[in-house]
């Protein structure tokens, strides 16, 4: 007999455990993914257009410091929201807008990149994440960083 509720507490003892354990992994799922239900996530799209994706800073002298701007104009009849922008190397510090473009509202972002032990062609590119239909844009700027003499 008391092997017998040992045993049935043991089984009962799993099976909650086992039930817990899927509940905690799909609650975890979605919030590493970070995913929301697309509808809700669709009814708040919008659109932009880039008025300067991509850019040429010219030549700069080693160690030099070059501020580029991206701008852009909300086109669309949601606020538009970057959520990240992230720049391809280190030596490229980003700023978004923290609060969202209003629709037919410009806005910009910006990047200074560090020329410093750089010397020659520079390719470099920004993701940006924004509540669009793309999601994802990238932005490119390019120079020459000049030895110094």
């Amino acid at each position: 007999m008391k092997q017998l509720i040992v045993l049935s507490a043991l089984v009962l003892l799993l099976a909650s455990c086992g039930n817990n354990d899927k509940k905690v992994a799909s609650t975890d799922a979605a919030s590493t993914t970070g995913t929301v239900p697309a509808a809700a996530d669709a009814e708040n799209l919008t659109t932009v257009q880039w008025l300067d994706s991509a850019q040429n800073f010219g030549k700069v002298i080693d160690g030099e410091k070059v501020i580029i701007t991206f701008h852009f104009k909300n086109t669309g009849t949601k606020p538009l929201i970057i959520s990240s922008v992230q720049a391809s190397c280190g030596c490229t510090v980003p700023s978004k807008p923290e609060e969202p473009i209003a629709p037919g509202a410009e806005g910009k972002i910006t990047a200074e990149f560090n020329s410093e032990g750089r010397v020659g062609k520079a390719n470099k590119n920004l993701t940006v994440t924004a509540n669009t239909k793309e999601g994802v844009t990238n932005l490119f700027f390019e120079g020459e960083v000049l030895p110094k003499k």
